[in-house]
């Protein structure tokens, strides 16, 4: 049963993310990266960067062959985060930006505990080849819920962005029923948690 998502009152979508963002920068000075966790919300995003990110965004985006799954800890956060694993069966709905290169050490800081790997992703009508994104390097052995806080701030950004609104309430139930499960005795691994410096 579906529980009243609190997180997404007051929160309106972008559509027109979609149209904003290439004609800022030369092609050649941009790579694309897809985003799936907070770095949707492009406020968010922005407190990394250091300037407003929203002219970059291009808009809701899709990667096949991928599940979400919360198998990253960050000790800034103190909680579990987001991260795609290969599942054939899945699909993870997503941000894509185009970004300028300078900002590429900036993301690769804000993503320390992440690899990066380039995958393909459908927007719209257009398939984008050699996209960046970000895995958990060191996976934990079983899911961490996300804080409230990385709670609201992932939904805000699927939301503010558009993503389809039944994945805006996919997104809301699974943190919600990660957050209200008993709690495992399975312990975690210790070397995960200890090598994770997730942002």
């Amino acid at each position: 049963m579906s529980v009243q998502p609190r997180h997404l009152q007051g929160l309106q979508t972008q559509p027109s993310l979609s149209k904003r963002s290439a004609q800022l920068e030369s092609p050649r000075e941009t790579f694309y990266y897809f985003a799936y966790g907070s770095c949707m919300c492009p406020v968010d995003l922005k407190r990394s960067l250091g300037e407003p990110t929203h002219p970059y965004t291009i808009g809701p985006a899709t990667l096949k062959g991928y599940r979400l799954q919360f198998s990253g800890y960050s000790t800034l956060r103190n909680c579990g985060v987001l991260d795609v694993v290969k599942d054939p069966t899945a699909s993870v709905e997503g941000v894509l930006y185009q970004l300028p290169w300078r900002l590429s050490d900036r993301l690769d800081e804000r993503e320390k505990g992440y690899h990066r790997e380039a995958i393909e992703i459908l927007s719209g009508h257009t398939v984008y080849q050699n996209v960046r994104t970000y895995t958990v390097a060191h996976k934990l052995s079983q899911e961490l819920p996300p804080n409230d806080w990385y709670f609201q701030v992932v939904l805000r950004g699927a939301v503010t962005c558009g993503l389809p609104e039944s994945y805006c309430w996919h997104l809301f139930n699974y943190m919600h029923q990660l957050q209200t499960r008993p709690i495992q005795n399975t312990p975690l691994k210790t070397a995960a948690i200890s090598t994770q410096l997730l942002g």
